[in-house]
């Protein structure tokens, strides 16, 4: 499984999770049983392949970090999402911004421009155009705003 896929599972099991009001941890143990994991695998190619432990790691430790940061995550999709109350973005959409968004906060071992390139080669496949070119406007202002400006910042 590549990482793509596991971040592709990630921003589903985070949206179920989300949608359910279940918690993360809880959501990750009931998908990820053999059982229901084999049954998804009929339904969709995603699930063809069983996370190994280092991906189940990974999706596990994302959604988590997704659901624990997720007012501050969602206040930036607002803030960069000028003229758009969140309501107004789609459910999957703000799944892939906060996963984006995450990688890019909490996840040394990601990117920056892989995760907004991830992001926005993932919302192809669930969005219309114009979605996925807000998704990556979206992005490009987040980085822009929130992590080169604190990198230009002066210490002390």
């Amino acid at each position: 499984m590549t990482r793509t896929a596991a971040r592709e599972i990630a921003i589903q099991l985070s949206f179920a999770a989300r949608v359910s009001g279940e918690a993360a941890g809880a959501a990750a143990d009931e998908f990820f049983t053999p059982e229901y994991f084999e049954t998804l695998s009929e339904e969709d190619p995603l699930f063809r392949e069983y996370p190994d432990a280092q991906q189940l790691s990974y999706i596990r430790q994302l959604t988590a970090l997704i659901q624990q940061h997720a007012p501050e995550l969602d206040a930036y999709i607002e803030k960069y999402a000028r003229g758009w109350k969140l309501e107004r973005i789609s459910q999957i959409a703000a799944a892939i911004l906060r996963c984006a968004m995450c990688e890019i906060l909490y996840l040394d071992d990601v990117p920056n421009a892989a995760a907004v390139n991830e992001a926005v080669e993932l919302a192809k496949g669930y969005e219309e155009p114009e979605t996925v070119a807000f998704i990556n406007g979206i992005l490009g202002s987040f980085l822009r705003g929130e992590i080169d400006a604190a990198s230009a910042a002066p210490e002390g």
